[in-house]
C-alpha cells in the first residue's frame, strides 16, 4: 500500500511538497475549486501513467540488450540515446583557456569564437582557475559545448549587468538580455564553474534583475556549479535541464522561468534581509511540460523565504526529500497578488497555502528521478 509522504518545516526533511496552480473561469468558488481539483488529479494521473509506460519500455529494452545476439535483434529499436549526442561524443575535442597564456586561448570568448558554426562535435573547453570578467553568449549554432573547471579551484565567470542597463539605442534592456552567461545552444554542459552577477538588489527598484545565467537551450546539465546573484540569479528559461550538486544563491525569484528542470542534491541559499522568494515558475498553459523538481536538496540562509510565487497561472514546483530550514514561511507560496491563482484541493492543518498538495509514493515517483527531464536520452558523464 502506498504510504503518505509527510513534511515538517524548520526541523525535519520536507519529504514531498507539490505546488499547483490551475485557473479556470467559474461563477461559483465551490465549483471552481472542484474543477481545479479534478484537473489537478487528471494531471497527476497522466504523469503516473506516463512514468509506468516509460519504465515498462525501458525494462523491456534492457532485456533485449542482454540478448542482442539473438535473431531479429534491432539495435536502433532499443537504443534510446540521442543520435546527435552520440555522434558528438564520439568525435569530441578539447581546448583550453588560461589567463596566463599557458592555454590555447586567454579568454572564454576567444575559445567559443574558434568553434565553427553548426558545430556537431563535443567541444570541451577546460577553463583554468581565475576570474573571467566576460559577458558570454553561446548561440544556437554552437551546440555540444562543455565548460570544464578545476574542482579544487573553480573558475569564476562574473558580470554586473541589470535590466536597467541600456543598449546601443539608449533604451533599457530586458532581463532576458542581461545575463552574465546566456546559453541559447542545446546540449550544453558545465562542470566545476562559478557563475555570478554582482549587481546588488535594491528593495523597491523595479529594474534590478541581475541574471548570472540564462539557459534557453534544451538538454543542458550543470554539475558542481555555483550561481551567485541577488535578484533573478538563475533564469531557467526553457528546455530540459539537470542540476547536480549545485549551489544557488539569491533573494528574489532566484530560480525562475518555465524550464522543465530537475535539481538534485542542490543547496539553495537565501541572502534576503527581510522576505525572499526562492522560485518563480512560469508555466502559462496546462499543455506545457514545464516545472521545477527539487530532490535531496537544502533550502537555508537568511531572512524569511517563500518557496516561490506564481509567475504563471499553471506553475508547478515539486520538493522531495529536501531539508528546509526555519526561514521557510509556513504558507510556502505567494499568489503574486492574484487570488485567482490560489487553486487546488484545499487547506491542511500545517498552515500551508490551500493549493499545496502532499502526494503518495506512487504519485511522487514521476518527479523524483532524471526521467523527469527525459535524461535517459541525453544525460552523459561529465568527465
Amino acid at each position: 500500500m502506498a504510504s503518505k509522504l509527510v513534511h515538517f518545516f524548520g526541523q525535519i526533511i520536507l519529504i514531498f511538497f507539490l505546488l499547483s496552480l490551475v485557473v479556470k473561469s467559474s461563477s461559483s468558488s465551490c465549483s471552481l475549486s472542484l474543477e481545479r481539483g479534478a484537473e489537478f488529479k487528471t494531471w497527476i494521473s497522466w504523469n503516473v501513467e506516463d512514468y509506468r509506460k516509460k519504465t515498462h519500455y525501458l525494462a523491456a529494452d534492457q532485456k533485449l540488450i542482454m540478448t542482442s545476439n539473438s535473431p531479429g535483434y534491432n539495435k536502433d529499436a532499443v537504443d534510446s540515446l540521442d543520435e546527435k549526442l552520440k555522434n558528438a561524443e564520439m568525435n569530441k575535442i578539447r581546448i583550453s583557456v588560461s589567463q596566463d597564456g599557458s592555454g590555447d586561448f586567454t579568454t572564454i570568448t576567444q575559445a567559443l569564437n574558434s568553434i565553427p558554426p553548426r558545430n556537431t562535435r563535443r567541444v570541451i573547453i577546460t577553463i583554468k582557475p581565475g576570474v573571467y570578467r566576460e559577458k558570454i553568449d553561446i548561440p544556437r549554432s554552437l551546440p555540444f559545448v562543455t565548460f570544464f573547471g578545476d574542482a579544487g579551484d573553480p573558475p569564476t565567470i562574473t558580470g554586473n549587468d541589470t535590466a536597467s542597463g541600456t543598449g546601443g539605442n539608449g533604451k533599457p534592456l530586458r532581463t532576458f538580455q542581461r545575463a552574465t552567461v546566456a546559453i541559447e545552444a542545446n546540449y550544453f554542459v558545465a562542470v566545476n564553474v562559478k557563475f555570478e552577477n554582482t549587481a546588488p538588489h535594491v528593495v523597491g527598484f523595479r529594474k534590478g534583475q541581475a541574471v548570472a545565467v540564462r539557459i534557453s537551450g534544451t538538454k543542458a546539465a550543470f554539475y558542481n556549479c555555483s550561481f551567485y546573484g541577488t535578484q533573478d540569479t538563475l533564469y531557467d528559461h526553457k528546455g530540459l535541464h539537470y542540476f547536480h550538486n549545485c549551489f544557488i544563491q539569491g533573494s528574489v525569484d532566484f530560480i525562475f522561468g518555465y524550464g522543465r528542470s530537475f535539481y538534485e542534491k542542490c543547496y539553495m541559499n537565501s541572502t534576503a534581509r527581510k522576505v525572499a522568494f526562492l522560485t518563480a515558475q512560469k508555466r502559462t498553459a496546462s499543455s506545457l511540460e514545464s516545472g521545477f523538481s527539487f530532490k535531496d536538496s537544502v533550502v537555508a540562509g537568511s531572512g524569511q523565504l517563500y518557496l516561490g510565487r506564481a509567475w504563471g497561472d499553471y506553475s508547478r514546483v515539486v520538493f522531495s526529500f529536501t531539508f528546509m530550514d526555519n526561514i521557510v514561511l509556513p504558507r510556502g507560496r505567494s499568489d503574486w497578488g492574484d487570488q485567482k491563482r490560489d487553486s487546488g484541493p484545499g487547506a491542511n492543518m500545517t498552515g500551508r497555502v490551500a493549493w499545496a498538495r502532499i502526494l503518495t509514493d506512487e504519485e511522487a515517483q514521476p518527479f523524483i528521478g532524471t526521467y523527469y527531464v527525459k535524461g535517459d536520452t541525453w544525460l552523459i558523464s561529465p568527465n
